[in-house]
C-alpha cells in the first residue's frame, strides 16, 4: 500500500531551504507486515541476527570478471599495477575467468588462486576498506549484487546463496 507524503519547502531570507514532510499513518495491514519483517530479522533473544557469509559451491558469479560499467574497473580497485595486469590476464574472451570451468562450475586453480579471488576479511579491508566487523554484511551484499547481475533476481543461484547464509546465521 502507498502512503501519502506531503512536503513543504520554506526558503528563508538567508537562502536556507527547510523541508518538512508529513506522512499519512499506515494501515493496520502494512503495520502487521512491518512487524513480521522485524521478527524475521530478530533472533529468539530479541537480538538482530548477524549474517554469516559463505561461498556457495556451483555459483561462480565472482568468476565473471567483466561485470559491466556499474562495477569498478581493476584500475579503480588495485593500487599495484601488477595486480591490475594479473586481473586483466585472467579475463577470457567471454568475460569469465580463464580458470573457471563452466561445465563443473569450479575454479581449476582454487587452492592457488590470487589473493583478490579470496573473500576474506583481510582482502575486503585492503581492496575495499571494509573493516573486519563489517565483513559478513558487506561480503553478503557483494555476492548478492554479483549473483543478481550475472544470473538474475529469480535465479537458483540467488536462492541457494540466500538459503545458505540464512541457515549459517541460525
Amino acid at each position: 500500500m502507498m502512503s501519502l507524503t506531503t512536503a513543504t519547502l520554506v526558503v528563508s531570507p538567508s537562502s536556507q531551504v527547510t523541508c518538512s514532510a508529513a506522512r499519512r499513518p499506515q494501515t493496520a495491514k502494512v503495520q502487521t507486515d512491518n512487524k513480521k519483517q522485524r521478527q524475521n530479522k530478530v533472533g529468539l533473544g530479541g537480538e538482530k541476527k548477524e549474517l554469516s557469509w559463505q561461498c556457495v559451491e556451483g555459483c561462480g558469479a565472482c568468476c565473471k570478471l567483466q561485470k559491466g560499467p556499474s562495477y569498478p574497473s581493476p584500475e579503480e580497485i588495485f593500487t599495484d599495477p601488477s595486480d591490475v595486469q594479473l586481473y586483466n590476464s585472467l579475463i577470457g574472451p567471454d568475460g569469465w575467468c580463464i580458470h573457471y570451468e563452466k561445465s563443473t562450475r569450479k575454479c581449476s586453480i582454487y587452492s592457488e588462486r590470487p589473493y583478490f579471488c579470496r573473500a576474506e576479511p583481510e582482502v575486503f579491508e585492503s581492496l575495499f576498506g571494509v573493516k573486519e566487523k563489517n565483513f559478513n554484511k558487506e561480503a553478503c551484499s557483494f555476492c548478492r549484487d554479483s549473483i543478481k547481475q550475472i544470473y538474475g533476481y529469480n535465479s537458483k543461484e540467488l536462492y541457494n546463496f540466500n538459503k545458505s547464509i540464512r541457515s549459517s546465521s541460525s
